[in-house]
């Protein structure tokens, strides 16, 4: 009996999918910041700059998929804005994916700072493209500008102010990320300006002649020309000889600042709504009243394993079988198996859940008893093949891309397979077989056939009939 190895691999499913899940999609070495829903009002509520924050679970497959270009948008945005994830299959996290309005995966929401004083953050869902470009170009966009452009007939106005300046001289009209970037960070330290090259007058008063250029001017002594490279950690450390940068997130509001706020959020209702955050008490009395898909999702459901071949048989290799998806995998544990078996398992639990139909999934072990004949009849020559088998209608169709067993891949072809998509091979004779019929009473035959029939058709639907599209649960995709 071979029945332990493959009840194994199965285990060594269900170990490693809680782990997994615990872990998140992204390491302590991704440049996409952690954030949880204790950290989420410190990091991101409260923080001085532009975020954009990523709420999803990771069995989600769509949230694998953006992984690669949501960290390649983390490391563009590097030192002007956050990019920041939210793991909402974590218990501590639900409330606020909850409060934020999280409905699918995955959601991501922009979170900019209030240009008034102590004002929450304004929140918006981000709606773009799922790309890296497309992601930095939304968030830089984002990003606060409290950089005063400087002329020449408001340049002596300009340095009036007792606080120590920083000016760029620049031939662009456009304020860049990198110096707003800088601006957030000295706000009310440092004042920043920008200066176009053709503004004669200032440019000839601090002796520019290149641009860009960037002039630190002191409260007291000489200004001072910068030589390194425009890079915000090099400028960061250049403006630190005249003033400390804020922390991160914003310090305490002053006591006036509070009183004032008060009053003008008594008296302007119209501008709080605007600027107002989703408060986690609302939202979570909306998302009360029906179970989120994090929390179904809490536990997987294995796929069922067939240790005999009249089983299989009676499931999926009779005259009258509809849709199976086999999983053929090795007695012994290996990767591959253990991908495709967890993949298999994280949709069957997905669908369940959700109460849509789906067609049975199945783990066949490759020494099961008249599995070598059914591979030789398919020409099935892989250690781990996944196939979809349809006996009544004559057909199947093979899993082909390459040994990579991943959600994303695994749940498009399902998907395919639902929609009727892709190509379908017919199945070589002898492989299906007939059930033996069983003794019907001779007084009710003709109604015990029509029952019969009509059970089939109402418990077991023909998946290409169905009209809801497989990947409803990923709308926002």
């Amino acid at each position: 009996m071979h029945q332990p190895t493959l009840l194994a691999t199965i285990a060594a499913v269900l170990a490693a999918l809680p782990a997994a899940q615990a872990a998140g999609l992204y390491t302590k070495s991704s440049p996409v910041l952690q954030v949880d829903g204790r950290s989420y009002d410190k990091l991101i509520a409260k923080s001085n700059h532009t975020s954009i924050v990523e709420f999803y679970a990771p069995w989600c497959g769509h949230c694998q998929n953006l992984k690669p270009a949501y960290e390649k948008a983390a490391r563009n945005l590097e030192g002007l804005a956050k990019v920041a994830a939210v793991n909402c299959d974590e218990e501590s996290n639900k409330q606020l994916c909850g409060a934020m309005g999280v409905q699918g995966f995955p959601t991501l929401k922009l979170v900019r700072p209030s240009k008034k004083a102590g004002g929450r953050p304004v929140v918006e869902d981000y709606q773009g493209q799922r790309t890296a470009s497309a992601i930095t170009d939304a968030v830089v966009k984002g990003i606060n500008n409290h950089v005063t452009k400087v002329t020449d007939k408001d340049l002596d106005a300009f340095l009036a102010n007792e606080s120590p300046k920083a000016l760029l001289f620049t031939d662009k009209g456009t304020t860049s990320a990198l110096l707003r970037s800088v601006a957030i960070d000295f706000l009310d330290v440092i004042a920043v300006g920008q200066v176009r090259n053709k503004e004669a007058g200032a440019v000839e008063k601090f002796s520019v002649d290149k641009f860009p250029t960037l002039v630190l001017i002191p409260t007291e002594g000489e200004p001072i020309v910068y030589d390194g490279e425009m890079k915000k950690t090099d400028i960061v450390e250049f403006l630190k000889q005249v003033g400390q940068p804020n922390p991160d997130p914003a310090p305490p509001k002053k006591k006036t600042e509070k009183k004032t706020e008060k009053k003008a959020s008594s008296s302007s209702t119209d501008e709080a709504k605007e600027e107002a955050a989703p408060k986690a008490e609302e939202p979570a009395e909306t998302t009360a009243e029906e179970p989120t898909l994090e929390d179904q999702m809490a536990n997987i459901i294995p796929i069922d394993p067939i240790m005999e071949q009249s089983v299989l048989v009676k499931e999926c290799l009779h005259t009258k079988a509809q849709t199976c998806v086999l999983v053929l995998i090795p007695p012994q544990p290996t990767d591959p198996a253990l991908e495709a078996v967890t993949s298999l398992s994280k949709i069957k639990t997905k669908y369940i859940h959700s109460k849509r139909h789906m067609f049975p999934f199945y783990a066949i072990p490759t020494t099961l008893e008249g599995g070598d004949e059914m591979r030789e009849a398919l020409n099935l020559n892989e250690d781990v093949e996944i196939i979809a088998i349809n006996a009544r209608r004559g057909w199947w169709r093979r899993y082909s891309n390459g040994f990579k067993f991943d959600l994303e891949a695994v749940e498009a072809w399902i998907d395919a397979i639902r929609l009727g998509e892709g190509e379908k091979m017919k199945l070589p004779e002898g492989l299906v077989v007939e059930l033996p019929k069983e003794p019907e009473p001779e007084a009710e035959e003709p109604k015990a056939e029509s029952e019969s029939t009509e059970a089939t058709q109402a418990t077991d639907p023909e998946p290409e009939a169905e009209t809801e599209a497989p990947k409803a649960a990923h709308d926002e995709l």
